[in-house]
C-alpha cells in the first residue's frame, strides 16, 4: 500500500502532465516500437494467417479466424455488432452497471460465435 507522500507526488506528476505531453509520450513510444503493433496503410493491424487459413497472428498471438464461408454483407452485419457491443462493455464498466456489461458480453460472445470465432471450429463442421 502506497504512504500518503508516494501518492501525493503520482498524483501531482499526473496533474502536471499535459494533454500534448501525453501524446508526445505515446507518439515516442509508437516510434520505438511499442504501443499497438504494426499497423498497414490503411491504419488497421497487419494480420498474419496460419498457413491453413484457420487461425491470425495478431502481435504474437494466434486468434481463431473467422469462418470465411460467411457471406461477406453478413459478416459485415456480424461485425458491427461486435464492435457495438464491445463498446457497451466498455461504457458499461465505466459507469459501473454490471447488468448492463453482463448483457454486452452476451452480446461480444453472441456475436464471436456466429463469426465462428467461438464455439464449434468451423472447419470440423465442414468436414463431416
Amino acid at each position: 500500500m502506497r504512504d500518503e507522500q508516494e501518492e501525493a507526488v503520482l498524483n501531482c506528476h499526473h496533474k502536471e502532465m499535459s494533454g500534448a505531453s501525453k501524446v508526445a509520450k505515446g507518439k515516442k513510444r509508437l516510434a520505438n516500437g511499442g504501443g499497438a503493433g504494426k499497423r498497414g496503410q490503411s491504419g488497421a493491424k497487419e494480420v498474419e494467417k496460419s498457413a491453413d487459413g484457420r487461425y491470425i497472428i495478431v502481435d504474437g498471438r494466434r486468434w481463431r479466424a473467422t469462418n470465411p464461408n460467411i457471406p461477406e454483407d453478413e459478416r459485415r452485419r456480424l461485425v458491427g455488432e461486435l464492435m457495438k457491443a464491445r463498446r457497451d462493455v466498455g461504457r458499461a464498466l465505466r459507469e459501473g452497471d454490471k447488468e448492463a456489461e453482463l448483457e454486452a458480453r452476451g452480446r461480444v460472445q453472441h456475436a464471436k460465435v456466429a463469426l465462428g470465432e467461438r464455439g464449434a471450429k468451423w472447419w470440423e463442421e465442414e468436414q463431416g
